[in-house]
This record gives C-alpha cells, sequence and structure tokens, in this order.
C-alpha cells in the first residue's frame, strides 16, 4: 500500500501576525505549490531525506548557495517531529496502533524562506499520511493542535496559529484566537468562507531571498509581553481590519478589501524592523495601483489588483526585481477527502 498525501502553502490575507497574539486572521491555502509525502509499508521505520537534506556537494561554493538557500536543517526533522506528536496523541487519548513499519519521503515545491509556511506544510501532509496508514480520524482543530505542537515544543521554531489551521481546513478561513476563546476550547473559532467571495488577487515572491521567521517575532513576543502599547494596540488593530474585511467579503463588496490590505502593512511597518527588499517589493506593486501586504513573515507579499492590464504591469515591474507574480489557485477541501 502506497499512500500519498499533500498539504499547501498559507497566505495570510489579512490580520496577521496577531494571530499568535489573541488576535483574528483571515487565510487561504495556495494550491500553485504544495508539499507531498509519500508512505509504504516497509520492514523497518526509515525516513528518507530529500534534496533539501543532501550532505554531498560539489563543492565548497555549492555547500554555501545550498545553506543560503534552506538553512542548516532540512525535513527529516520536520517528519521525525510528526510522527513523534502523533504517537503521543494517540498514546494519550489511548488510540492502540498496529506494529506494521513504514518508510516516509517527502518532496515540497513551497518556495522556501518567503512566509508560506512551507515546513508546517509538510508536517501536515505526514500527518495526513500518518492517520491513513493506522486508521486514525483526529479532528481537524485537534490536528491543526498537533502540527503547531510539532513546530513549537518539539523543534522550538517560532510558530503562529493560522498557519496550521488553514492548510488543515484548506480553502478560506476567518479565525478568532481571542484569549477567551482560546482558554475555554484550546483552539479558535474557525470559519469556512467561500474563495468565490474574493476580488482579484496576486502572490508575489522572491525566489532568492530568505529572511527567517524568528528574526520578526521573537523581538516583537518580548514587547507585547511587557504590554509595550504599540504592540498591544496593533494586535487589536489588525484584529479589528479582520472583522472589517471579512464584512466586505460577505456583503459582496470586494473592491474595498485592498485598502485594508495596505493597512495591514502600514501599520506593520511602524512596529517592525523590515528589511530593505521587502520595503522596494511592497513600493513596487503599489506603484502600479495594487495593494501589497506580506503573506507571512516576508519575502512574499499577497495583494488586489483591478485588472488584467495593471496585473501585467505588476509583473513586469516585480518581474524586473526578480520576484514572480501569480495567481492564486484556491484549494478547497472536500468533506472527507484524504489529502
Amino acid at each position: 500500500m502506497i499512500i500519498r498525501t499533500k498539504a499547501y502553502p498559507r497566505v495570510g490575507l489579512i490580520g496577521n501576525p496577531s494571530d499568535g497574539y489573541f488576535g483574528k486572521t483571515i487565510s487561504f491555502v495556495l494550491g500553485n505549490f504544495r508539499a507531498e509525502v509519500v508512505l509504504y509499508e516497509s520492514p523497518e521505520l526509515e525516513i528518507l531525506p530529500s534534496a533539501k537534506d543532501q550532505s554531498r556537494f560539489d563543492g565548497i561554493g555549492e555547500l554555501v548557495h545550498d545553506v543560503v538557500q534552506h538553512g542548516y536543517y532540512g525535513g527529516i526533522r520536520l517528519l521525525k517531529a510528526t510522527v513523534k506528536r502523533f504517537y503521543d496523541y494517540c498514546r494519550d487519548n489511548d488510540i492502540a496502533l498496529h506494529d506494521k513499519n513504514f518508510t516516509l519521503r517527502y518532496h515540497s515545491t513551497i518556495p522556501h524562506g518567503v512566509g508560506l509556511a512551507g515546513s508546517s506544510a509538510i508536517i501536515t501532509a505526514c500527518l495526513r499520511a500518518l492517520t491513513a496508514f493506522y486508521g486514525v480520524s483526529i479532528p481537524l482543530f485537534t490536528q491543526a493542535n498537533l502540527i503547531l505542537s510539532a513546530e513549537a515544543d518539539e523543534l522550538n521554531i517560532a510558530a503562529g496559529l493560522q498557519d496550521r489551521v488553514i492548510q488543515v481546513y484548506e480553502g478560506l478561513v476567518y479565525m478568532d484566537f481571542a484569549q477567551a476563546i482560546m482558554k475555554k476550547q484550546g483552539y479558535g473559532q474557525y470559519e469556512p468562507m467561500d474563495p468565490k467571495l474574493l476580488p482579484p488577487l496576486y502572490v508575489a515572491y522572491r525566489a532568492d531571498f530568505s529572511e527567517p521567521t524568528e528574526v520578526f517575532h521573537n523581538a516583537i513576543r518580548e514587547r507585547f509581553n511587557r504590554g509595550e502599547k504599540a504592540v498591544v494596540d496593533a494586535m487589536r488593530y489588525w484584529a479589528d481590519l479582520t472583522d472589517k474585511a471579512r464584512n466586505c467579503l460577505v456583503r459582496g463588496q470586494g473592491a474595498k478589501l485592498g485598502r485594508l490590505l495596505d493597512a495591514n502593512f502600514d501599520r506593520r511597518r511602524k512596529i517592525y524592523r523590515i528589511s530593505r527588499d521587502n520595503l522596494q517589493m511592497v513600493a513596487a506593486a503599489r506603484s502600479v495601483g495594487a495593494s501589497a501586504k506580506f503573506t507571512g513573515s516576508g519575502g512574499a507579499i499577497v495583494g488586489t489588483y483591478r485588472d488584467e492590464a495593471m496585473f501585467r504591469r505588476l509583473k513586469m515591474v516585480l518581474g524586473e526585481m526578480k520576484v514572480k507574480v501569480i495567481k492564486p489557485h484556491y484549494v478547497v477541501r472536500r468533506e472527507g477527502a484524504a489529502r
């Protein structure tokens, strides 16, 4: 039996980064790329490396290029952490697992290090493969928590909440992470929405750029925990923008979304240290009349555009900066369907 599962990158449409600070967000998965995990029964349990886990190079220059592009760690640690958290969950919930072994391998086409949640996509695909192999059913909100735990608790990766939620639920989702809700049920309030409500969107990303999430999140976490007014107020502001965006969409006023996306980034710029390359990318997109904000922690942006003429100008202007521009392909989860 060969099991193939996949998961998709996350685009934080609005509200981020408040999801890690009891805020609200709207996100969607980007079907243009994917992480895929293959699992099959084998005599021993084995995790196979992919191209991102290579340890043999033609020369020192190739090694350095690999480190710049992918960092020092590949995806094997992600798969190991997922297997452990899945086992822990089954043990804690008295779920008996059969004693067959398996081999795992993965492949990802998700651009690395540009804020599209590629790591959690690998973990999501791996968890789906494990549940299929062992015949275990796990509620979607619990799956999202397990994926977060694999990253945050097992690997100490700085991680927000929305990534895993949207990658598990797929489609377009409004999320409320209010402290009272989180304390009461251990997860947020998640409302799937129809992607057809969205106005024309583009996603743009740098293939030669990587600025790890940790650079952005650690200082903000400390400032939030200290109760710094500018940071606390910003989180509330982004949550309010999310509600405004949701109202625009459900009322068929998607054309108003662009100014809310711009406002999201403009407020972020006031409290975050943002690199020059990222600022130039946003400025270039806005120069042709499009809106622009980060999809996540930097390196990729999302925004609205008016028509095909504007989209062509976007591709031309950003292309000169070696930034790729695409139209999102939306993936909606079918109830009961295996991914």
